[in-house]
């Protein structure tokens, strides 16, 4: 009798599921991997990159292009996106988002509407990078065609990946980390650039993917500064690179050291650490920046004896004063040209002291340009190569 009634109950259950009701059906979608925005006149340019599923399956290419563009003009950027059904043959599905672009122009003007749109629609996830087109368009970025990815918006996800963790100039924000940054008091987001070298309407043709030397590339570039959500300027190589020492966003990099007896020397960084200590001293707010890091010798084009413990604490030394100039010289960039706090000073004084910061955040800006901020760097060889010596050493020999 008891398993009549539970069959019975099991039943009466599944008449009221509902099965999957937002399912998504893959022949009714255009599966967009990156997307840009630009602004024309008052309305939203919206360009999305769209995956040809035939051309990525394996020996089913017909030798056309992986991806196709579409773009539609509109008052938001949903209707702009919603508008692309009179072009496509399916509706434009933003779940798997690799990048999104955004044009200078746009940038300049705010993003913040922008940013509106990506996080309130429901299709949406916030683990695409976002990036600012430089001296161009989104719409271009885009359309150029990549050949060691096929996909150009995966190329542009990995390059920035790749770039951030190798190189340092540049950083990978994602959505949620630019919302994050937009919504501090004590902090002012930055995000990477975009450029392209070389003819963009070459990039866009076919041919640019059939040399081993592509004519037109994408390139990452240096920091556009904001100030909340316009757009100011950018950052040179040197105080990018100091921007993310101070942001302790070095995962690995290259310096380049000169010799005291001429030539050049290259170390790695291989490991960073940065700790940033805000606190009030007479009245007035202080930061403290500590940074440790560890470096290997990788290219020797000059005399010396990396064998001398003197020889190697010169070093030490000479790449310590290096990374404090690019911290130093980064935040003068900051406090004198553009006046904006990129760097979370602010957010580290409030950690410290939220009593203060009460008082301070109501004129931040001004108190930035004043802050003082006192820089400490010490720095380790952990290795210097399979030789002593360099080359040149050998061959006077």
């Amino acid at each position: 009798m008891l398993r009549k009634l539970l069959i019975v109950l099991l039943l009466c259950t599944l008449l009221f599921e509902t099965g999957c009701w937002n399912r998504r059906e893959l022949n009714d979608l255009s599966i967009a991997l990156g997307m840009g925005i630009d602004k024309q006149g008052r309305k939203y340019k919206v360009t999305v990159q769209v995956v040809v599923p035939g051309e990525i399956a394996a020996k089913k290419g017909r030798g056309i292009s992986p991806v196709v563009i579409f773009t539609a003009v509109g008052d938001t950027v949903f209707e702009a996106l919603r508008k692309m059904t009179t072009i496509s043959p399916r509706k434009i599905y933003i779940a798997h988002l690799r990048v999104v672009v955004l044009g200078e122009a746009l940038a300049r003007e705010g993003i913040g509407n922008t940013l509106d749109f990506l996080t309130r629609d429901s299709e949406a996830r916030s683990d695409f990078y976002v990036a600012v087109a430089k001296d161009a368009t989104a719409e271009d970025v885009l359309k150029i065609l990549t050949s060691l990815e096929g996909i150009p918006a995966n190329k542009l996800f990995n390059a920035l990946e790749t770039s951030s963790k190798r190189w340092a100039p540049t950083t990978a924000v994602n959505l949620d980390k630019l919302i994050s940054d937009l919504a501090s008091e004590g902090q002012n987001p930055v995000l990477t650039g975009i450029t392209i070298t070389g003819d963009p309407k070459k990039g866009a043709a076919k041919k640019n993917v059939e040399t081993s030397d592509p004519p037109t590339r994408n390139q990452y570039t240096t920091l556009a500064v904001f100030r909340k959500d316009k757009l100011l300027g950018w950052l040179d190589v040197n105080d990018s690179k100091g921007y993310n020492y101070i942001r302790d966003d070095v995962t690995s990099t290259a310096s380049v050291i000169p010799c005291s007896k001429g030539g050049k020397l290259t170390v790695e960084m291989i490991r960073s650490k940065t700790k940033v200590k805000g606190s009030i001293k007479r009245g007035k707010p202080h930061i403290d920046i500590n940074i440790r890091g560890e470096m290997n010798v990788d290219d020797v084009a000059c005399h010396i004896d990396l064998t001398q413990k003197k020889t190697i604490a010169e070093l030490e030394k000479a790449e310590e004063k290096l990374i404090k100039q690019l911290v130093e010289d980064a935040i003068k960039t900051a406090q004198t040209k553009y006046k904006v706090d990129i760097f979370g000073f602010g957010e580290a004084i409030r950690r410290s002291n939220p009593k203060a910061w009460k008082k301070l955040k109501k004129d931040w800006g001004r108190q930035f340009q004043n802050l003082a901020v006192d820089v400490k760097v010490e720095t380790n060889i952990r290795q210097i190569g399979a030789v002593s010596n360099s080359i040149l050493e050998t061959m006077e020999e």
